[in-house]
């Protein structure tokens, strides 16, 4: 019988996000067949992509056994409590990004990372398309190839941009990334 999924406050949907995926799997830590694996990045020294169950990364003992992080790309802000970035480094479900990927922190909090998406996605969000715009212009692209680039974001294409919101104010917030 399948459990009910653990709850990532930090990876609200980790199924919609494809990196939770049903599964007939015998999880390597628990070694108990609960009906999803998780197919995100592992960063630990033991092969463990596509052998641990969602509960394991939830209650940290996947971290705890194999040294396992989620989140590689990290970067700890000073105003961010260092149980924070455990909770979204050793307890959160990563997403695939084409480069490491980051996670935002805002608010002394951890911010919750909603899904990849393109340009027809960011049409509803115009500060962050504005984000991406100031970042984007970080590159010294001129402002055609900026406005192009932003317009050729798809969500499932090889440039994409990855959302997030805070936890706290419920701003969003974006970076792109691409091969």
């Amino acid at each position: 019988m399948t459990e009910l999924l653990p709850d990532f406050p930090y990876h609200p949907d980790p199924v919609a996000t494809g990196v939770i995926v049903p599964s007939g799997t015998v999880c390597i830590c628990c070694g108990r067949e609960r009906g999803y694996v998780y197919k995100g990045p592992v960063y630990a020294a033991d092969e463990l992509a596509d052998r641990l169950c969602p509960w394991c990364i939830a209650d940290g003992s996947a971290a705890e056994r194999f040294d396992a992080h989620f989140t590689a790309g990290t970067c700890l802000g000073d105003d961010v409590p260092l149980e924070v970035f455990a909770a979204v480094d050793q307890r959160t479900p990563g997403f695939t990004a084409w480069q490491e990927p980051q996670w935002f922190f805002h608010c002394a909090d951890g911010a919750a990372f909603l899904s990849p998406v393109g340009s027809a996605e960011l049409a509803v969000y115009p500060e962050v398309l504005e984000m991406l715009r100031r970042e984007a212009n970080g590159w010294g692209w001129p402002s055609e190839r900026v406005e192009h680039f932003l317009a050729s974001l798809d969500k499932d294409g090889k440039a994409t941009a990855y959302l997030f919101r805070c936890r706290v104010c419920a701003a969003h917030l974006a970076y792109t990334d691409f091969a």
